[in-house]
Order: C-alpha cells, then structure tokens, then sequence
C-alpha cells in the first residue's frame, strides 16, 4: 500500500525539507484556467499518496471571468473529463496555511493520453516545442509589478493606497524609494519568507511609481517553469497581503491617475549545440537572428495583444508617459519603446517585450511572446530602424481596446497554427462573451455626465 512516505520520495528538495518530521495534511492539485486562476482539488494526504491522477472537467477553460460559460458554435457543451497527473518537480509548501499542506500543479489530458490543447500551461509547451524542434532553447526573464491597496469589498467605490506603518496612505511617485517599501515592510517580510519556503528565488524587490505599487524580479530561466513560479506567486502575495490588512491587485490599472501594473518579458534563446546565445556572434556583435527575433515581435504583438492585455481594464494601462508602452517600436536601453534592449554583455544579449500587463496569464502571456519571436526567426525579416528619441510620439501601432484585439487575433492565420487552432477559438469565445457582458454595465462617469445633459 501507497504511504506518504513514499510520496516523499517523489517531491522536490524544498517539499521535502517543509514537511522534515512533520505529517501531509493536505494537498492542493490545482491547474490554471484561461484568466490563471488556480482549479482543482483539495485532498488528504494519504488519500493524494494513493491515487496516481482525478478527474476534472473541461469546462473550467470554457468559463469567463464573472462566472459565465462559453459554448463553441457546433461543438455541443458536454463537459468531458479531463485526466490529470502529478508534475512532481512543481509540488511546492503552501506555507500560509493552518496545516502542512503541499500544492502541485498538474499535467492535463485527454482520455486517450494527449495534451488537452486548450490547457493554457500545454500552450506554453507546445510553443517551447516549437524552438526545441529547431534546436533551440528558448530563455525568459519576467518581472512582476503589482499593487497592495486598501481592502475594498464596494466595487463602487474607488480603489485606495494602503495605509503604511507612519500612519499615513503610501505616497506617488516615489520610485525606487527605500523608506516607501519600508512602509509596508511587513508585507515584503512575508512574501520573502513564503518564497524562501516555497523555493522561489526573488532577484529583487523595489518600489514601483505608483502608490503601493511594487515591482518583483525573477532570474532568467525555463519559460514553463518562471510561468509555474509566477503562477505560485501570484497565489502567495495575495496571501501575505491579507495577512496585514490590505489588498494585493493584478489589475492592468486598479488606480485612476497612477501607472498601470506590467509584466515585462526578457527573451534570449540558446543552441542546444553550442549552448551560445544565437543573439550574439562569436566576435560579440548581434546575429541576425537578434533583429529577426525583433521584427517577429514587431509584426505579431498587435494580433497577440489580447492575450497580453486580456481585459477591458488592460487598454487603460496603455496610457502616454504613464511608464507603460503604447508602440512596436524597439531601442537600446529605451523605456519608451515598446520593445526595449537592455544593457548587458554579448552573452546576455536579450529582448525585452514591454506590452505585456500583469493581469494576463503567465503562461499565455509568455506564450505569446515566446510565439511573436518564433515567427521572427522563421520569416527572417528585418525589424524597422532603432528609436533613439521619445517613442511615445507614436501611439497608434497597437489595438487600443479589447474588441479590436480579438478582431486581429482572430485574423493572424500563422499566430493561430503556433498556439493551436482549438487553444484560439475558445479564448476568442470566451473573451468575446466577457467584453459583451462588459458592454451591457453602465458606468458612474456616464451617469454622471449623460443622465441630466444630453
């Protein structure tokens, strides 16, 4: 018979030291849906050791962010099963809860054993397959911008900074600011610890320009597996936040008049056989592989950009001067363009693809990316000249709303065939079905305006 003392042995290092001399109580087997919400299944310890997969139903990709379900026209609504299966090297401690709990990510197929292809992490690997085909490893380095805010259980009433520990809101425009992170320390306390127990390696914290807004650095890594670990952190610095009486948001833009929130996306890509950076030639100048890589970003993020931007409240983020990209223009150690090259050494050569919003799916939102660049390498096309001066100048390369995003996702037949024809018509049925439902609230500003004077 199966014991836990078995399932020890198939846990990763930092599992096994979290529950060193102590009892599984519970296990977290949980997936992510389109919007990276994390479905599935708690169970007992011994009852998780026992069992080799369970069943969850496909529809959980087919739901929408208030609730609602999608049906794709002709396909009928039947909510098959899905089988899924323990990815052992994901199970990880869930550190803020009352018992000794694990959480897992799991692989999901179907029935007969195939990768469900509307699974946003079988997304993401299908795309990384795409460059292992080539003889290529492809690398990201994300980073996480977020908000803590004030609890706010009104969605009437506006959102407000949290309140510090002098006693006063955390202030705007105070980036990079020590004494500002230091007003909600006790919250980055925690997130370090929920990290350093979770074996999630932090490449920096710092204050953001927004009021509470934080920025967390991850190392450059497999794209799978930064995707599971922002997965992961999303879940933890939600609940450390509540753990000090204040809110942490995702949202693209949660506050009116303050920077949106990003989730930039550094890319390199390695050869498997000469394990270089194909960016960068052996005498340190950039390839072309690099300016290709560049123009694929150029000419696929606009049809991309609503699964980077996948809300209404993502297209307020993309605001002039508010720090955040409105363009598809590139530059070195630019941070008005779009797609930026950051200072580094030829080795670590990289791109950085700025459009991407914190709210979206890790792993759509890398996949997209990831996929943008594959196109690049495989068309071997030109990226237009480097930006030098102020890129914000040009603000009309990218859909400014979420309905003309879908329009061009819909219409990019080779953006479709990298990410799945399946994966692509259900995210555009279900978005499609959010941005109707969105259309039919009304909003206070045209109350306010349009009630008594037109």
């Amino acid at each position: 018979m199966t014991t836990t003392a078995d399932l020890l042995e198939k846990l990763p290092e930092v599992a096994q030291i979290y529950l060193s001399g102590r009892t599984l109580d519970e296990v977290e087997c949980i997936v992510a849906d389109l919007a990276g919400v994390a479905r599935g299944k708690a169970m007992p310890g011994l009852k998780f050791a026992r069992q080799s997969h369970f069943f969850l139903p496909n529809s959980i990709f087919y739901q929408t962010i208030t609730g609602d379900w999608t049906e794709i026209e002709g396909e009928g609504f039947t909510e098959p099963d899905m089988i899924l299966t323990p990815d052992w090297d994901t199970a990880t401690p869930a550190p803020w809860t009352a018992d000794w709990t694990l959480q897992v990510i799991h692989n999901v197929d179907d029935q007969q054993g195939n990768p469900v292809p509307i699974a946003p992490r079988n997304v993401l690997k299908r795309v990384v397959k795409l460059y292992n085909d080539r003889g290529w490893h492809p690398i990201v380095a994300p980073e996480m911008e977020f908000y803590l805010v004030a609890p706010n259980t009104d969605p009437a009433r506006e959102i407000e900074p949290p309140m510090g520990r002098s006693g006063r809101r955390a202030a705007a425009r105070q980036a990079y600011s020590m004494s500002a992170v230091d007003e909600y320390g006790p919250v980055i306390d925690d997130i370090y610890d929920f990290a350093e127990a979770q074996g999630l390696e932090i490449d920096g914290i710092l204050q953001e320009g927004g009021a509470g807004q934080v920025e967390l650095n991850l190392r450059h890594g497999d794209p799978v597996k930064l995707a599971d670990e922002i997965f992961f952190f999303k879940r933890m610095i939600r609940e450390a936040a509540l753990r000090h009486d204040c809110y942490a948001t995702f949202m693209a833009k949660p506050i009116a008049g303050e920077p949106g929130s990003a989730m930039h996306i550094h890319h390199s890509v390695t050869s498997e056989s000469t394990g270089r950076n194909i960016f960068s030639a052996p005498d340190g100048t950039a390839t072309p592989e690099f300016g290709h890589f560049i123009s694929g970003l150029q000419r696929h993020l606009p049809s991309v950009v609503a699964l980077i931007a996948p809300y209404v409240n993502s297209y307020r983020r993309y605001v002039p001067d508010f720090a955040a990209p409105i363009n598809l223009a590139w530059g070195r150690d630019n941070r008005t363009t779009g797609i930026r090259v950051p200072v580094s050494d030829p080795e670590s050569r990289r791109v950085e693809n700025r459009l991407p919003g914190m709210d979206c799916n890790p792993y759509l939102g890398i996949a997209a990316s990831l996929a943008c660049g594959y196109l690049g390498l495989e068309e071997g096309e030109e990226p237009t000249a480097e930006t030098t001066g102020d890129a914000y100048l040009d603000d009309d390369a990218i859909p400014r709303g979420l309905g003309d995003a879908l329009d061009l996702f819909q219409a990019n037949q080779a953006m479709e065939q990298v990410l799945g024809p399946e994966f692509c018509k259900l995210y555009a049925a279900v978005k499609s079905l959010e941005h109707k439902e969105f259309l039919q609230v009304i909003s206070p500003w045209e109350r306010e305006h349009l009630l008594l004077n037109v």
